[in-house]
């Protein structure tokens, strides 16, 4: 069974949290809550702030804006792709003397 849902213990920041996840998305949760640690650690020694929260609020700010790139950068790199496949069936009927 897949979708058979495991408790897991999460810190992020300073705080616990007990949540229920897919087996095969363990991994990845941990490495996604590891990757917001280091980010959390991280603007803490670049920035002051006045609590955790404010912390975790730059890396939410961080983290959706990663996305956000990347998600366009998928959408350019599928533009391109589309692009080529294009001129790849271009030439093969150029190729084929077919009526393009």
């Amino acid at each position: 069974m897949s979708d058979q849902l495991i408790p897991a213990n999460i810190v992020i920041g300073d705080r616990t949290y007990r949540i229920k996840i897919r087996v095969q998305d363990e991994e990845a949760v941990r490495s996604t809550v590891k990757l917001i640690n280091d980010k959390i650690i991280e603007f803490k020694t670049q920035f002051s702030a006045k609590d955790m929260q404010d912390y975790i609020a730059m890396v939410l700010v961080w983290y959706a804006t990663e996305q956000s790139s990347n998600t366009r950068t998928d959408l350019d790199t599928q533009a391109v792709q589309d692009k080529l496949d294009q001129l790849e069936t271009f030439l093969d009927r150029m190729k084929d003397n077919q009526p393009v």
